[in-house]
């Protein structure tokens, strides 16, 4: 039999959804889409293919979120119903906790997806991971962390590509950069950019001794065409190795792997994903343009801030999360304070409400 709870959570749901519905304002989504629908049949739309590449971008943005709420308010008429008559049909009574529980998770999504509104949010991302001071443990850590977040991308049925490993001394990874591919794999991981602690026993300790770990995670979004950065290929240094770590006879014995050096900065990137250098290189040039896009980007953000008379910190290497092993079993979120005890599940890549909660907290700081 229903509950005056099961009832009470479709009433809320429902309002919930009503309210985050009126910040996307879809008659104005409408006009909006109709619009960008008659630029695109413009016969000279492809003459500016930066501006053709966002105008397909917004578009599709648009018709996705105006296909959820269609989705969710279809939904929750049939839930309406089902209610209706379930005092008189068991059978009903179960197909509507069903469509509760489906209308539950759709209108979080959907409140996650008004959160993901920023300019490279849909974007795929570039994820790397450096060990921090330490050695092995550090290094360990690294390959712990490595896992978990190729784990969280397999549950979203994300695809993932190891662009570049250093692997370390003993065990465990120096540093590696992944790319994570998939719609608004940018958004959800932007905020997990930082350092992560881990507290924990040592394996590698023979007195098993407590030990504090520190790595480092870098997010960048992939660019694409609609985002120009010039390079001046003088400035960049380019260096041909063997890629290292597995790969078979062809890897180990061809110079394929690239180093590029962005002598100006004198920053480094390298790729060795591939067997192709000229794939390697090209793949090492998107990840250069993602950082000295965000440079830009930093400079520009730091000049605002002394011009406002206030110099924020926006430093990335601030300790965001800690992951405690021993003496107890707990990872807290340093900035949203959520926490879990299940440290298991969250190396095995069940991260979504420590994202869904930094989502909804620097939304929060933007609006205040």
């Amino acid at each position: 039999m229903l509950t005056y709870e099961n009832k009470q959570e479709y009433s809320e749901l429902r309002q919930k959804f009503e309210e985050t519905s009126k910040v996307f304002d879809i008659n104005n989504a409408q006009k909006k889409l109709a619009q960008l629908e008659v630029e695109m049949g413009n016969p000279n739309f492809w003459n500016d293919p930066e501006n053709a590449a966002q105008v397909l971008k917004d578009a599709k943005v648009i018709r996705s979120l105006m296909e959820e709420i269609k989705k969710i308010n279809l939904t929750i008429e049939d839930a309406s119903v089902a209610l209706e008559f379930a005092e008189d049909d068991a059978s009903m009574e179960e197909h509507f906790l069903s469509l509760l529980s489906k209308i539950k998770k759709d209108v979080k999504s959907f409140e996650l997806s008004m959160l993901l509104n920023e300019k490279f949010d849909m974007n795929n991302a570039f994820l790397t991971i450096h060990a921090g001071a330490g050695g092995t443990e550090s290094q360990d850590w690294a390959q712990m962390l490595m896992r978990m977040y190729i784990r969280w991308a397999e549950r979203r049925n994300f695809s993932v590509e190891i662009i570049e490993t250093q692997p370390g001394d003993e065990a465990g990874i120096k540093g590696v950069t992944i790319l994570v591919k998939g719609e608004y794999v940018y958004g959800y991981l932007k905020y997990e950019q930082g350092i992560h602690r881990l507290v924990r026993i040592s394996p590698f300790d023979s007195n098993s001794r407590r030990h504090t770990s520190f790595a480092s995670v870098s997010i960048l979004p992939e660019l694409d065409d609609t985002i120009s950065v010039e390079i001046n290929p003088e400035d960049i240094r380019v260096d041909l190795y063997r890629a290292s770590g597995a790969g078979g006879q062809h890897v180990n014995r061809t110079e394929s792997a690239v180093r590029l050096t962005h002598l100006p900065t004198n920053i480094v990137v390298t790729c060795q994903s591939q067997r192709n250098q000229h794939q390697n290189k090209e793949t090492a040039m998107k990840i250069l343009m993602a950082k000295l896009y965000r440079l830009e980007m930093e400079k520009q953000r730091q000049d605002a801030d002394i011009i406002q008379g206030e110099l924020n910190d926006v430093s990335w290497g601030n300790q965001i999360r800690s992951y405690v092993f021993h003496p107890y079993r707990m990872v807290k979120d340093l900035r949203t304070s959520n926490e879990t005890g299940n440290t298991d599940a969250v190396m095995d890549g069940d991260i979504d409400d420590f994202i869904e909660q930094e989502l909804v907290y620097f939304s929060k700081q933007k609006r205040d």
